[in-house]
């Protein structure tokens, strides 16, 4: 507090000796504001690098995991082929003598290929006698059928997983209904 015998002259020499203190608290405030704000830039920038980091690993283990699908889903043609080989043997031909190594050859060529399906995570979707589910199978036609609506009565095409992703859908034939057969 001034009294009345402070001149201005002395105001002056007391503001001068505060401003050191008031300036010095100023900047130690400025800088530890400063501090502060770099402290959460470091912690933002620690957890971006951990969130990329896990993406990171996460993109590298699906790409093991799934590498191998354009060859798988070119597999699946050979195993179509070997299905409708077998198919189209007619029943008198399969007991013939002659042709029964033929016909046992292409029988252990489709279930090796299975097994080698199953051993690289490569499922068949079931279909027939299921409800249709549009993210696995794909309705190609409408049947008349005794069968509830939306029901699987014909597998035109079989359907693959590789592990959880699909391959390839199944295409079906899906039941009209009870009401819609006359």
């Amino acid at each position: 507090m001034t009294d009345e015998t402070t001149t201005p002259d002395d105001l002056r020499e007391q503001t001068a000796d505060a401003a050191p203190e008031v300036a010095e608290h100023d900047r130690v405030a400025a800088l530890e504001a400063e501090i502060e704000e770099l402290k959460q830039k470091v912690l933002y920038a620690a957890a971006e690098t951990q969130n990329v980091r896990r993406r990171l690993e996460k993109d590298a283990a699906d790409a093991r995991a799934y590498a191998a699908t354009g060859f798988a889903r070119d597999m699946l043609s050979v195993a179509d082929n070997l299905a409708r080989a077998l198919q189209a043997i007619p029943a008198e031909l399969k007991d013939d003598a002659k042709l029964k190594p033929l016909v046992t050859g292409i029988e252990m060529t489709g279930k090796e290929l299975d097994n080698v399906f199953a051993r690289n995570g490569i499922t068949r979707i079931e279909a027939v006698g299921q409800p249709l589910d549009p993210n696995l199978h794909q309705a190609m036609v409408e049947i008349p059928s005794d069968q509830p609506a939306g029901t699987i009565v014909q597998e035109m095409q079989a359907g693959y997983r590789l592990k959880e992703r699909l391959l390839r859908p199944a295409m079906v034939g899906v039941a009209k209904g009870f009401d819609a057969v006359a």
